[in-house]
């Protein structure tokens, strides 16, 4: 078998790039993989994770069967890759097989929180999605196996045309691809059941909104696909219920803004009980209560019902590696209280993030964090004032209206009022781990962690400084080996030429902290000029001691 090693190219940095070659050069090394683990990197970068994938589709896929899209923070056991193959080979007609992977990894309050959540109430949630999909189920874009011809046959995006946030290269493209592959005829899986699939959440609730902010926009541009033809119906509900998941906030804000409205006109404005000519009879406001509780109930068991049978569930078959029933239940109502406390913060980031592509305002593609970074509260306070003080003013004013009912709406103001402090001590990782030393928020995952999640942990932690660019530069083996990787243009304008050999001549007299980002990547990507640089490295009489070699007289 050949395998092929794609990693993320998100980060356009020249360390990156030396790093993930001296990573290949090791790995074939010490499995003896020449041969069969290649490195790919992209030259231009277009179309983000999708045209990734397109671009190793175009050129390598025919040489395929199958592939398995991981991302940067994916981690897979051997026997799940392998029972994917097994899957995938015994349904003939599977185009995507898609794992419920397990989040796990981070440190801090929220993380863990959130491991938490998706670890209790996840499976319970992917076996209704198998047993309402079956065959044309969801594909998440990455721990997940595809069948490569068809792929590359039905999958290829366009961009949606028209102009503004809305238009352009579809962003949200997993959803997109599933839903061609199940147009095409073959079926798309959830092995919702399947051990082994690792992932990592967002390490607190900012990096968690901006990577809403990307999804807000996928969903909203895939939502014009919804009349595509031949879409099977599943699908069809699949976009639906992608917008209605951020469409929901503006909704829900807007009906808290009428209700506030409607309080005021109630409290300032004289009611009128006589509405009619020759009226003998007063009329009396009415009020039903039974129409509240009807809603508060059918709306407390949507919200709160998956949650307690996924903690019965669990109590059925062992509770012990979540740190026993008891603090199961206690984790599962902290987590409980704590999801309603960001409900509101969420809501009024929801509805910027849906108003903002239908103004006409793009996003920035950002890779999101791979550690467990932390909220400051200068940072809080820049993303969070403007809810902190919208909650004050909300709630002072409904207290001026009718005292009464600032009761009612003390779960969402209250919230935003707290928003600063809330997101700022949940990002914290001393809170996560002692939480973690208590056994609460306990997941197997951290109580017996599995056999690929210690080894890449401890790998992690282990790891040298990776080389970068001035080991490119100084290093024969690793100079030799960028070179290799690159691609030689002989022929280049003159202009281009000379603007390059300043850039040598500028390298070798002010050493490498002269050179900006786009300088180095420049250099890394000129086998010729940067093969030169290493030779006048080690030739010329006259070397800055930045580079890290003696000078010479």
């Amino acid at each position: 078998e050949i395998y092929t090693l794609s990693l993320h190219d998100a980060l356009p940095i020249s360390d990156t790039r030396v790093a993930e070659l001296d990573g290949w050069l090791k790995l074939c090394r010490e499995v003896n993989g020449f041969g069969r683990i290649f490195y790919r990197r992209r030259i231009h970068r277009i179309k983000r994770k999708s045209g990734n994938i397109a671009d190793f589709c175009r050129r390598w896929g025919s040489n395929y069967k199958y592939m398995v899209i991981m991302d940067a923070d994916s981690v897979m056991s051997g026997p799940c890759l392998k029972r994917l193959v097994q899957l995938m080979e015994a349904n003939p007609n599977a185009g995507i097989i898609q794992t419920a992977p397990k989040a796990s990894g981070r440190e801090t309050l929220y993380a863990r929180m959130q491991q938490f959540a998706t670890r209790v109430y996840g499976p319970l949630f992917t076996a209704g999605l198998h047993f309402w999909q079956l065959g044309e189920s969801h594909y998440w874009g990455h721990n997940a196996i595809i069948r490569v011809a068809p792929f590359i046959r039905h999958c290829a995006l366009g961009r949606l045309p028209g102009k503004g946030a809305l238009a352009g290269e579809i962003l949200s493209h997993d959803f997109v691809e599933a839903a061609l592959m199940r147009r095409a005829g073959w079926a798309v899986w959830i092995a919702y059941d399947l051990p082994g699939s690792y992932e990592e959440m967002p390490p607190n609730l900012l990096d968690e909104l901006k990577r809403d902010r990307r999804w807000c926009q996928g969903n909203l541009m895939n939502f014009r696909l919804f009349m595509a033809q031949g879409l099977h119906p599943a699908h069809r509900a699949v976009f639906m219920t992608g917008v209605m998941a951020y469409l929901s906030a503006p909704l829900w804000f807007l009906s808290l803004l009428l209700s506030t409205a409607l309080l005021a006109v109630q409290t300032l404005k004289e009611p009128q009980y006589f509405t009619r000519p020759y009226q003998l009879f007063p009329q009396w406001p009415e009020w039903h209560p039974e129409w509240a509780l009807a809603l508060f109930s059918a709306t407390a068991t949507l919200l709160f019902l998956p949650k307690i049978l996924s903690v019965v569930l669990i109590w059925a078959q062992g509770a012990k590696s979540y740190g026993g029933g008891l603090r199961l239940l206690f984790s599962m109502l902290v987590e409980l209280v704590f999801s309603a406390m960001l409900a509101p913060i969420r809501m009024l980031f929801h509805t910027q993030f849906v108003l903002a592509p239908l103004l006409g305002l793009g996003i920035v593609w950002k890779s999101p964090p791979r550690e467990d970074s932390q909220t400051t509260w200068g940072e809080a306070l820049s993303r969070h004032g403007f809810q902190t003080v919208l909650g004050s003013v909300w709630a002072g004013g409904v207290y001026w209206l009718n005292p009464a009912f600032l009761w009612w709406l003390l779960p969402v103001v209250g919230a935003l009022m707290l928003s600063i402090p809330l997101s700022v001590y949940s990002s914290r990782v001393t809170f996560g781990r002692r939480t973690r030393r208590w056994r609460y928020f306990l997941i197997p995952e951290e109580a017996i962690p599995p056999r690929e999640l210690r080894t890449t942990f401890a790998l992690a932690r282990r790891a040298p400084e990776p080389p970068g660019f001035v080991e490119a530069v100084v290093r024969p083996v690793t100079n030799a080996l960028v070179c290799a990787a690159g691609v030689a243009r002989p022929q280049q304008r003159e202009s281009t030429r000379e603007e390059r050999l300043k850039l040598v001549q500028a390298a070798l007299a002010e050493g490498p902290l002269a050179l900006s980002s786009i300088h180095r990547n420049t250099l890394l990507g000129d086998p010729i000029l940067l093969s030169r640089l290493h030779f006048s490295l080690w030739n010329e009489a006259q070397v800055h001691a930045d580079w890290g070699l003696p000078t010479r007289s």
